[in-house]
C-alpha cells in the first residue's frame, strides 16, 4: 500500500535510456516488448496499466524501494504521454515526444530516482535539467513535499508549456502554484540559480563533459545523476562532499540524445 511519500537497469533489458529506439510488441498471451540497438535485441515485459509497469520495474530490480515504487505509481506515466500514444505508455522503452526529444524509458527514471532517493527527502531542493514532459520534476516535487522545491528547465518552449499541461492533470498539480514546482525555458546546461544549491541535480541529456554550473549549483552532500559521453555513454554519479570535494563513479552504460543549445537541437534528430 502507497503511504505518505514526502516525509540499475533492468535485467535483461537495455540499459541505453532515452536514445531513439523502436518498440515493437508480439502476439501473445503474456506479452513482451523488444526493441533493438544497433544489431542488438533486448526483452522486456509490457504492462497492462502503470501499476502493472511498476510491479514490474520492482520484479526486475529498477525500483527497489518502496518510496521510489509509491512516487511512480502515484504518477500515471499516460499522463506525460500525447494522447494518441497512451496505449505505449506502459512499454519500457523510450518515446519520442516531439523537437527530437524523447522521454526516457521507465527504468530509467525508476534508476534515477533511486540513485537520487536520499537526496530527495523532504525540505530539499532538486533540479531537473531537461525536464521534457515534466514527469521526473514531478516525481522531485511529490518526494521533496511542500517545504522542499523542484526545478524543470527545458529550452524548448513548446515541451515546457506541454509538460504544465501534463503536470496539472497529475498528483503533483496542487504542488504548481505554491512554486513547489516550476518549470522553467532555459539551457539547462547553466542549471537554474535562482533555487540554487540543489540537494539533487537530474540531467535527462548526455552532455559531452560535466557542466561546470551545475557543478557549482550542486549542494555540498548532494548529488547529481548525469549521462556523459559522445559515442559510448555512461551514467555518472557525482557526489559532492561537505568541503566541496567531488567524488564520482558509474552507475551504468546508456544511450541518451545529446545534451545540446536548442538550436543544434531542433537541427539533429535523435
Amino acid at each position: 500500500m502507497c503511504v505518505a511519500i514526502a516525509g540499475g537497469a533492468l535485467r535483461g533489458a537495455s540499459a541505453f535510456g532515452a536514445g531513439s529506439i523502436a518498440c515493437h510488441t508480439r502476439n501473445r498471451a503474456a506479452p513482451r516488448v523488444f526493441f533493438f540497438h544497433g544489431m542488438e535485441v533486448f526483452w522486456t515485459p509490457r504492462a497492462k496499466d502503470n501499476k502493472s509497469l511498476v510491479k514490474l520495474l520492482r520484479e526486475e530490480g529498477a525500483v527497489k524501494s518502496d518510496r521510489v515504487a509509491c512516487v511512480m505509481e502515484k504518477l500515471d506515466r499516460a499522463l506525460f504521454i500525447a494522447e494518441g500514444e497512451r496505449n505505449l505508455a506502459y512499454m519500457d522503452c523510450p518515446m519520442q515526444i516531439g523537437f527530437n526529444a524523447t522521454i526516457s524509458a521507465p527504468h530509467m527514471h525508476g534508476s534515477c530516482l533511486e540513485l537520487l532517493n536520499k537526496h530527495l527527502q523532504p525540505g530539499m531542493h532538486a533540479l531537473d535539467v531537461g525536464s521534457g514532459t515534466g514527469y521526473l520534476t514531478a516525481a522531485f516535487a511529490l518526494l521533496v513535499g511542500d517545504q522542499g522545491r523542484a526545478v524543470g528547465v527545458e529550452h524548448i518552449p513548446e515541451l515546457v508549456e506541454q509538460s504544465i499541461k501534463n503536470v496539472k492533470r497529475s498528483p503533483a498539480a496542487s504542488l504548481l502554484e505554491p512554486g513547489v514546482l516550476s518549470l522553467h525555458v532555459g539551457d539547462g546546461r547553466l542549471g537554474w540559480p535562482e533555487h540554487a544549491p540543489y540537494n539533487a541535480i537530474h540531467v535527462g541529456a548526455a552532455a559531452p563533459q560535466v557542466p561546470q554550473p551545475l557543478i557549482d549549483q550542486l549542494k555540498p552532500g548532494g548529488r547529481m545523476v548525469i549521462p556523459v559521453g559522445e559515442g559510448a555513454q555512461e551514467l555518472v554519479v557525482i557526489d559532492k562532499g561537505p568541503d566541496g570535494s567531488l567524488k564520482q563513479w558509474t552507475a551504468s552504460s546508456v544511450r541518451y540524445v545529446p545534451l545540446t543549445s536548442k538550436d543544434e537541437q531542433l537541427r539533429g534528430g535523435v
